[in-house]
């Protein structure tokens, strides 16, 4: 599928170099940044244990930075503390910790900010999520930004894959383009709804989005007239296998990449631009792969993610379909595209 869903005319990937405005601003504070190939940046000196958080026009053309490329890694050679952690978490988009997850028994002071993930059940959550996704898509202003500070990096491996969604519609064919324009997913724990395609409210990319562990429904704006319908199980599993195929492109094609977690690592994504989803090493075993420890944070939206079309933010999913047949599932993962893959959210 992935031949056939790639715009065959397309050569690179378009994803912005670092701004020399954003590198000058944050040079001048005494930090540094490297871009990352093919997506991301690293960042130096900046320490993210400071009590006094950067400069407004540091932050400023961080934020930039991370809504142009998808995420910045920042690059220390001590630990970071979950207390400093969280505090840079804060910095970005909507300022504020916004937690809707379970709280670990291990988790440092039973702190309700951190989402403890493990691939050891007794020292995280394990499993957590496989299959690409934007984190927070059943709140109606879904999270702005998300933080992975790894505490302790498997020695056999065990990343995050990152894409950029700008690029991957970029990557579509000009008729597939058009048609995700119309969808608009329904989550299927919540029955928010959100759009299939947005503009980025920083970069202005056009993005694709769709969460492949949490969808309940997609609901397809009809190309002649006023009308709304629902896809059907066979159009939907099709729809979020082309979505996986495109965003696992973009590994091949310049605008994914497979980030392996170094000791102390703290990242920052922002959430409107880059899914994500767990490599299936980081869920092997700690007696295979090494014990993995890591601390996620999120962080409240900015603006609500209104669809398009005139449809409302939120439908009961519970309840019985208001757009006749096609696929409305409502509970837990959603709808299952894929029988023989992993989906835990």
């Amino acid at each position: 599928m992935i031949d056939e869903t790639l715009d065959p005319e397309r050569e690179t990937a378009k994803i912005s170099p670092l701004d020399p405005g954003s590198v000058e601003v944050v040079e001048n504070a005494g930090g540094k940044l490297v871009p990352l190939d093919p997506i991301g940046a690293e960042v130096h000196g900046i320490d993210l244990s400071s009590e006094s958080p950067p400069s407004p026009e540091v932050v400023d053309a961080l934020e930039r930075e991370m809504a142009r490329r998808g995420f910045l890694v920042f690059k220390s050679d001590t630990q970071v503390s979950p207390e400093d952690f969280l505090r840079a978490s804060a910095w970005w988009g909507g300022k504020e910790l916004h937690s809707t997850h379970g709280v670990h028994p291990a988790t440092p002071g039973g702190n309700k900010h951190i989402f403890r993930l493990s691939n050891d059940p007794r020292h995280g959550i394990p499993g957590v999520g496989p299959q690409w996704h934007n984190d927070g898509s059943f709140n109606t202003d879904t999270f702005s930004h998300a933080g992975y500070h790894i505490v302790r990096p498997a020695e056999k491996g065990g990343g995050t894959y990152f894409a950029h969604q700008g690029a991957a519609f970029d990557a579509l064919p000009a008729a597939r383009q058009e048609f995700w324009r119309r969808l608009s997913s329904v989550n299927s724990a919540s029955g928010v709804v959100h759009p299939a395609v947005h503009e980025h409210p920083v970069s202005r990319c056009e993005s694709i989005w769709l969460h492949l562990g949490m969808t309940g429904a997609v609901i397809e704006k009809l190309r002649d007239g006023d009308g709304f319908r629902l896809l059907n199980a066979e159009e939907l599993k099709q729809l979020c296998h082309e979505y996986n195929d495109i965003l696992d492109a973009g590994l091949n094609n310049g605008y994914a990449i497979a980030y392996e977690y170094r000791a102390h690592d703290c990242i920052f994504i922002d959430n409107l631009a880059v899914a994500h989803r767990a490599s299936a090493e980081a869920h092997l075993p700690a007696e295979q792969q090494g014990l993995r420890i890591m601390h996620r944070s999120t962080v409240r939206g900015v603006d609500e993610f209104r669809p398009h079309h005139g449809l409302p933010l939120h439908l009961d999913i519970r309840g019985p379909s208001p757009l006749g047949a096609g696929v409305w599932q409502a509970g837990g993962i959603g709808f299952r595209w894929d029988d023989g893959i992993p989906m835990q959210n």
